[in-house]
């Protein structure tokens, strides 16, 4: 990745366009998982979004490989797909816009506070 792909975010189109055409060629109810997940990741990225691009290439990888086994999306995600987004942005150390304006509030009140 040159500085200008960086500075545009240009890549990062290129390998969500990937991603789409991955995701058009599962079944409806694993796209209709797809967006799901996409939607409720998106709010533990950080400021360009590069640090989910691993996490959704995981589990898209996952949705491709259980769709061609025949299992179905519930077996894979579950019914709480909001809980499982939320583990596997922990396990990567993903941190939500929540966290972060907490350890922000609570680094300036430390900061005033003199501590």
């Amino acid at each position: 990745m040159n500085f200008w792909e960086k500075i545009t975010g240009s890549d990062m189109t290129k390998e969500m366009k990937t991603f789409e055409s991955r995701a058009q060629k599962l079944p409806a109810d694993y796209q209709a998982s797809w967006e799901k997940v996409k939607t409720n990741l998106w709010s533990y990225s950080d400021f360009s979004g590069r640090n989910l691009m691993p996490i959704l290439d995981g589990v898209l990888g996952l949705l491709e490989e259980t769709a061609a086994d025949g299992q179905s999306v519930q077996e894979v995600l579950g019914d709480d797909i909001q809980g499982f987004c939320a583990a596997l942005a922990g396990e990567e150390g993903a941190k939500s816009y929540r966290d972060k304006w907490r350890e922000q509030l609570n680094h300036s009140i430390a900061k005033k506070l003199g501590k």
